[in-house]
């Protein structure tokens, strides 16, 4: 039945072990995802368990099995049986139910998906536009992220970027349903949204989620051919082309988090740290585990609808991580991770010595918007 729901990389494993010792989930508990895996070979009764909505997804075990094998794809596959059987913990299911009935899981009104725009002014997608924005979820409902998204288009209206929205016609992704259990939620959502995408025939998308981005780009079967960007390349591109100059010093020892959905799901790690590098005063430190080695903040495969442990929590050691290497900022471009960070640094009490921003945000204050 696992590999009838996706998970046909289930039989190429044979049981090493590497994903468990990269696990990041082995600096804060027991969690063996090899153990998970072989109990659902043999389908033996228990990799059903907890354990199974531990993982976020990270992509580590991906990028270290010497096989190979999509363990990721495994997880997801297991997880639709427990969600077509009416099985996902509480938090997450109720999560996806606002996803179904609203088209996000915020349970944000969908009438005012574009009212986060209400300060920026909002361009609905023509003919004329050089590319179609795409506004997360959290990007559009959440109030931290939100002021980081009028941020963005400040940016692009000074560098006179022709970019054009489907306002309140916009939908999630559909990444909470497609991790964690909700394949018939997930599909509706792909056909909606690709259907109405390709409508406007758009030149060029620009997500500002790497979880977008993983979906229209790999998961968008009726999206093949149409150019997808995150919005961290497209900053880069218009630093390059002169478009945006960033000109005002910015003062600061900046650390950069790598986002496991820009990072090593999809290899961009260079374009947010140019963009960084060509903001003049900044000084870019990595932190101790950065780049392919770079630790989940903890809030992807459906986990930002979770109660973890502080104790448990990878946001809070990176959270330390960056006071170690003396950063006064904690830079990224993911608005899971800006929301999970956010929360641990006041969970923490670091907020007198460490802020976390969004790239955009700083790129903004030497720009000058």
């Amino acid at each position: 039945m696992i590999v009838e729901y996706g998970g046909q990389a289930l039989d190429e494993c044979y049981q090493c072990g590497t994903c468990s010792s990269v696990c990041p989930w082995g600096d804060f508990r027991d969690f063996r995802l090899r153990n998970l895996i072989r109990l659902a070979q043999f389908g033996i009764e228990g990799y059903e368990g907890e354990d199974l909505w531990f993982c976020t997804t990270c992509g580590m075990c991906l990028d270290r099995c010497p096989r190979g094998v999509k363990t990721v794809d495994v997880v997801r596959s297991i997880r639709n049986i427990m969600g077509e059987a009416g099985t996902l913990p509480p938090l997450l299911q109720s999560a996806l139910s606002g996803l179904e009935g609203n088209g996000n899981p915020w349970a944000g009104d969908p009438d005012k998906r574009s009212a986060w725009a209400s300060e920026v002014g909002l361009r609905p997608h023509t003919d004329e536009s050089e590319i179609l924005l795409y506004t997360c979820c959290t990007h559009a409902y959440d109030p931290r992220n939100i002021k980081a998204q009028r941020t963005l288009v400040r940016l692009l209206e000074k560098a006179g970027v022709k970019w054009g929205s489907l306002g309140n016609d916009e939908k999630c992704c559909g990444d909470p349903a497609h991790k964690g259990g909700r394949k018939d939620v997930y599909e509706s959502l792909r056909d909606g949204n690709t259907q109405q995408i390709r409508g406007l025939k758009p030149r060029k998308i620009v997500v500002t989620s790497p979880h977008c981005l993983e979906n229209f780009k790999k998961n968008y079967e009726g999206l093949k051919g149409v150019e997808v960007i995150h919005v961290a390349e497209l900053l880069r591109d218009l630093i390059r082309d002169g478009r945006l100059k960033p000109e005002k010093p910015v003062q600061a020892r900046v650390a950069y988090h790598d986002p496991c959905y820009l990072g090593r799901h999809n290899g961009i790690y260079d374009a947010p740290r140019e963009v960084l590098k060509a903001i003049p005063g900044l000084e870019l430190v990595e932190l101790s585990r950065h780049h392919e080695d770079s630790l989940c903040c903890g809030g992807g495969g459906g986990r930002m609808w979770s109660d973890t442990p502080v104790a448990e929590r990878f946001s809070v050691q990176r959270i330390n991580d960056a006071c170690a290497q003396g950063a006064q900022a904690l830079a990224t471009a993911c608005p899971y991770c800006v929301l999970m960070l956010t929360d641990s640094l006041g969970t923490v009490g670091k907020q007198d010595t460490l802020e976390v921003v969004d790239l955009g945000e700083l790129l903004a204050r030497s720009v000058g918007v």
